[in-house]
């Protein structure tokens, strides 16, 4: 989106949009437990903040208004990130602190003005901030944009996008921006009692190939892809849609990891997503339990992430046993 510029008293007050390129874990992070860490954001810095459809492993972060509160908005993400990387810390044995990173997504129109001559420009950045910055080669798939990924602390991240936010309002885009539009989930994996599932349509098919599969569902951040979900559920979270119910078909085996002892895992699911989550009795003679998640499109696609990240926890433990006591 090409920023516009809007003449006030004493000189220009400049509204701007950024967007960013987020993974499922970080986006749930920012929204955090029913909507209440975007919302404070957005009240606290004044910015919108806007969160692309829910059935991708990538969202798009659109962040819009006047510069100084893209930079509050800016601020308050590099800071949460800080913090859930020392949360992650805690629970493992890493001794040096990772770096926060955000990844830009920029037209490349403007890619060129950051990189300067021989890369003057994007060498005076890294010096001057402390960040690393790097500008992707290639364009992201189906589109005119590049990523721009930033790393550090959060205090170098904010002087560098202060910085970036300078070069993209001298050095507005040209000719016409075809914006990078995150591809819907591939067919998710997911593992139980000794053995991998895929997901078709809706129901978990035994998968033939296990072993090989178990690191790629370890580290999978996909959620589920809503049945027959073409267009966008919702086009940010600002709106407030009209509850829609989706359901899931989960052999009975893997019923256990998602309810978890006395209920706990089902429970903080449908705290932390606010959606219905409603899991049928046993039928006799079936080997299939049905999952009703009741809510907004933003509950429903926190509750299937969720559900997926769970397949994920009872996957890594199988890999790993002694970490089994800890669920």
């Amino acid at each position: 989106m090409e920023p516009t510029k809007v003449p006030s008293e004493g000189g220009l007050n400049v509204t701007l949009t950024i967007r960013l390129l987020m993974h499922g874990k970080e986006v749930g992070s920012i929204i955090g437990k029913k909507g209440e860490t975007v919302k404070k954001m957005r009240e606290e810095s004044g910015a919108r903040i806007n969160i692309s459809e829910g059935n991708c492993p990538e969202r798009i972060v659109t962040i819009t208004g006047p510069t100084d509160t893209i930079f509050k908005a800016f601020a308050m993400i590099a800071y949460k990130f800080e913090e859930d990387i020392i949360n992650s810390m805690s629970n493992s044995q890493a001794t040096s602190k990772p770096p926060v990173t955000l990844r830009l997504v920029v037209p490349a129109s403007q890619c060129g003005s950051l990189i300067g001559k021989g890369g003057s420009k994007i060498k005076e950045m890294r010096e001057s901030t402390g960040a690393q910055v790097q500008v992707a080669g290639d364009m992201l798939p189906n589109s005119t944009e590049r990523a721009v990924t930033i790393s550090g602390t959060p205090e170098a991240i904010i002087q560098c996008v202060k910085q970036i936010c300078v070069v993209m309002l001298e050095s507005p885009p040209k000719g016409a921006t075809i914006p990078y539009r995150p591809k819907p989930a591939s067919t998710p994996v997911i593992f139980s009692g000794g053995q991998a599932y895929t997901i078709q349509g809706q129901y978990a098919i035994p998968h033939p190939d296990q072993l090989t599969k178990l690191h790629q569902l370890a580290m999978q951040q996909t959620p589920f892809t809503p049945l027959g979900q073409t267009t966008p559920a919702f086009p940010g979270l600002d709106a407030s849609p009209p509850a829609s119910t989706h359901e899931l078909t989960i052999p009975n085996d893997l019923i256990g990891c998602i309810i978890g002892r006395q209920g706990t895992k089902i429970n903080e699911i449908r705290q932390m997503s606010g959606a219905q989550i409603k899991i049928a009795n046993a039928m006799e003679g079936s080997s299939e339990r049905q999952i009703t998640i009741t809510g907004t499109p933003a509950n429903i696609s926190l509750a299937q992430y969720l559900i997926n990240a769970r397949f994920r926890d009872v996957a890594a433990m199988w890999n790993d046993p002694s970490s089994m006591t800890t669920s």
